[in-house]
């Protein structure tokens, strides 16, 4: 048997079918549901979390308590443009550049039961 008759059968029903069966518009109604859903419970909200991020590393000032990328916790002692100066120990200070900072930690925030 060749491929045109084995396909043939499908290609004469697909032929017949009618154009106002509504399936290429019901295709595309589902996809403009399917993204407005995945925008709605993942894009925005996640937006929102990066742009509330990004404010609360570009309001850093010298004193608070942050949070490096790589998980270090150390006081802001000096602040420049792009680079923050942190003091994660006695004597010990580091150069980082603000946008490696994962968060500035809250001094008024309440702390854990458990500690």
């Amino acid at each position: 048997m060749t491929s045109t008759t084995l396909f043939a059968p499908t290609l004469a029903a697909a032929a017949g079918a009618s154009p106002a069966s509504g399936g290429g518009l019901f295709f595309i109604v589902q996809m403009v549901l399917v993204f407005a859903i995945f925008w709605l419970l993942i894009l925005r909200p996640q937006r929102n979390r990066l742009k509330a991020h990004q404010a609360q590393i570009a309001a850093v000032k010298k004193g608070d308590r942050v949070v490096t990328g790589g998980g270090l916790i150390g006081k802001v002692v000096k602040v420049a443009d792009n680079e923050v100066e942190v003091e994660l120990g006695q004597g010990l200070k580091v150069t980082a550049v603000k946008s490696t900072l994962a968060e500035v930690i809250n001094p008024t925030a309440t702390k854990p039961a458990n500690d």
